[in-house]
């Protein structure tokens, strides 16, 4: 299947192929700022009242900070809104991506068939309804804006992931990570991760500024559905 997502032989002249390069680059760029400025802002409201009610339910900050690995597998600080319990350990997780990315057959974490552990005792009660319905990664809007990350891309990987990824899926390291992107909108949580790795390295392919706006069309109802969440 890696070999069919190769992209074919390109006859332009290089300074075309260039220039065509830098305009999508900089209208992604520009549609990033436009759409994350503009979501910030109307959803502040929203991310105000879901800070409140993180800090008055459990112990701990609202906004969860995690470093990941962005484009050119540079580190960045991730922002979420905290759906755990301050403190817990990931070791059990760990294992599990583990499995996710080594076995040739690994297991669902749940009764419901998700690849992700499911009712695990670490997320809060409110922290598994803003997963639900993501507006956990709402603040993720603010990484967009940075330059950190862009609205479309590959899932933002923790660096212990990367290690574990098989050189011919470091490609995805070449663009920016996305707060949604192919894998989201094909599954989410009901592929496995090689599955959403094969569908980042499609992405790699296929990416323009209308494939972006495709997928961002895409992620409305999907995260409306909430299929393939946890």
């Amino acid at each position: 299947m890696r070999e069919s997502l190769a992209p074919a032989p390109s006859f332009e002249p290089a300074a075309i192929r260039g220039a065509r390069a830098l305009a999508t680059r900089v209208a992604k760029r520009l549609l990033d700022l436009v759409v994350a400025t503009a979501c910030l802002a109307v959803s502040l409201p929203l991310l105000v009242t879901v800070a409140v009610l993180i800090r008055l339910t459990t112990p701990g900050p609202a906004l969860f900070r995690q470093a990941r690995v962005g484009r050119n597998q540079h580190p960045f600080v991730l922002y979420k809104f905290r759906t755990m319990y301050a403190g817990c350990d990931d070791r059990v997780h760990k294992e599990y991506v583990r499995q996710l990315l080594t076995d040739d057959n690994p297991s669902a974490g749940g009764e419901s068939g998700l690849y992700k552990l499911e009712n695990d005792p670490r997320i809060t009660p409110v922290g598994r309804f803003l997963r639900r319905a993501s507006i956990d990664e709402l603040p993720q809007l603010l990484n967009v804006i940075r330059g950190d990350m862009s609205l479309v891309g590959p899932r933002p990987a923790l660096s212990w992931e990367a290690d574990l990824l098989e050189p011919a899926y470091l490609q995805r390291f070449r663009v920016a990570p996305g707060l949604t992107g192919l894998w989201q909108v094909s599954g989410r949580n009901s592929l496995t991760m090689r599955q959403g790795l094969e569908l980042d390295m499609e992405y790699l392919r296929r990416q323009s500024f209308v494939f972006d706006l495709w997928i961002l069309l895409k992620t409305v109802p999907v995260v409306l559905s909430t299929r393939g969440a946890l």
